[in-house]
């Protein structure tokens, strides 16, 4: 390599330095100012300290090291940036900070550095720089809430996970109440530097709304419950989606439970019920399985029921809960601030007697509010269900057939009124009457 002068070295950009630092050997020179990497390139190539050639070469490293060392005992002078002591707010910020940044190898971090006299901004992980970082301060950020096991969340910008996800504290979680799949937007600002993600400033907006009128509202464990008075009506002409209207009514903010045995239909009548929940004006229907055979998964996505929560057979019994648990969590939400959900789940067995039991009771009708309708199959009524759809056994392959002996739906006159309740009781009694088909 040849000896370059002081001149040359001063008019290269940082990144050739730090090329020719690189080839000499010099340790650590990424940390070292402009300056102070001119003079310890022509300290190790032995080279001229100021373009003069006149100048003894024994003279030139103890000037460079002179220079160097009085630069380096001038800033021992001052205290450190990092030295400082943080002020009260930053050591609340600290307490919920999103998480830090990867360590990076030293391999990925040789990439041109910005030189000081043009303050070209430093880029951090992810080819992000620190501008944008800045803009991001007065950008207001809108997605989807994912919340984390330890209380924390992001903000999901787009599919999945990505560079672009804004970070939400645990207490802004715990102050508005937030819960997986709300709409969430507010200001963000910049990651700061062991940070790898911006993080939310605060919650302006909860699904559409201001965040202040969301947040007032009553929990949902406290709201009043009634009676389902407001009957779903089917419009698919299907077999058996006739026989529940003429025999066990579903209204909205039911409990209901789909029984019967192995082969019964139990999982062909509650997608027939999504289906037509989810054509219903103003009802938000969530699907969730716990425990189903993987092989049952297609066919949801097929009746354009994409699940929300899948735990299927191998799944063990935490993974069973939380998926329903999580689904449940989101629509409760919905219907705490005046909306109307369905949350079907397919199935009960999977979960312990006293969560399967939790669950059905989430269901709830708020007097002149919202409405959660829950609609879940197992092979026997959980207890407190509003509507029970019994299955007879070996309904056939065609389709399933209800037990009008045991299927039945409590205060039909609230639901459907008196007079088509009575229809409902002879229905009822003329399908008991019935003789039974004889056996093949």
């Amino acid at each position: 390599m040849s000896v370059l002068s002081r001149d040359a070295l001063q008019d290269s950009p940082l990144a050739d330095l730090h090329e020719i630092a690189s080839a000499l050997g010099i340790d650590g020179f990424r940390r070292l100012r402009k300056d102070d990497l001119v003079d310890t390139i022509i300290e190790r190539q032995g080279g001229d300290n100021g373009g003069s050639s006149d100048e003894p070469a024994e003279d030139r490293p103890a000037r460079s090291r002179s220079r160097r060392g009085g630069r380096s005992r001038a800033k021992k002078a001052e205290p450190a940036e990092d030295d400082a002591p943080a002020d009260a707010d930053d050591k609340d910020d600290e307490r919920d900070a999103p998480p830090a940044r990867e360590p990076r190898s030293r391999s990925r971090s040789r990439r041109p550095a910005a030189s000081d006299d043009d303050e070209a901004p430093a880029r951090s992980r992810g080819g992000r720089s620190a501008d944008n970082g800045a803009e991001k301060e007065d950008q207001v950020v809108e997605g989807s809430v994912e919340i984390l096991a330890n209380g924390s969340g992001f903000i999901r910008v787009g599919e999945g996970e990505s560079d672009g996800d804004v970070y939400i504290s645990a207490a802004q979680v715990r102050r508005c109440d937030l819960v997986n799949g709300d709409r969430v937007g507010g200001p963000v600002r910049r990651p700061r530097r062991s940070e790898r993600y911006a993080s939310l400033v605060r919650v302006e907006t909860i699904n559409g709304s201001p965040a202040e009128e969301v947040s007032a509202g009553t929990p949902y464990d406290e709201l009043p419950a009634t009676f389902p008075s407001t009957p779903i009506a089917f419009t698919a002409k299907d077999p058996v989606l006739k026989q529940i209207a003429d025999l066990a009514p579903i209204g909205r903010g039911s409990r209901v439970s789909i029984v019967g045995a192995s082969g019964s239909g139990r999982t062909t009548t509650l997608r027939a019920l999504a289906v037509e929940l989810a054509a219903q004006e103003g009802i938000e229907v969530h699907v969730v399985l716990a425990g189903a055979r993987p092989e049952e998964l297609p066919e949801w996505v097929a009746a354009d029921l994409t699940p929300e929560g899948v735990a299927t057979l191998a799944a063990g019994p935490d993974a069973q809960v939380q998926a329903v648990d999580r689904v449940v969590d989101t629509a409760k939400r919905n219907v705490a601030r005046g909306g109307h959900a369905a949350v079907v789940i397919d199935a009960l067995d999977q979960l312990p007697p006293g969560l399967a039991r939790r669950a059905l009771a989430a269901a709830r009708s708020v007097p002149d509010g919202g409405t959660l309708t829950i609609i879940a199959a197992g092979r026997e009524p959980v207890g407190g269900e509003t509507t029970v759809i019994a299955l007879a056994d070996g309904g056939g392959e065609k389709h399933p057939v209800l037990d009008a002996a045991a299927s039945r739906t409590l205060r039909t006159e609230a639901l459907v009124g008196s007079r088509k309740a009575t229809a409902i009781l002879k229905a009822r009694a003329k399908a008991l009457a019935a003789p039974a088909a004889p056996a093949e």
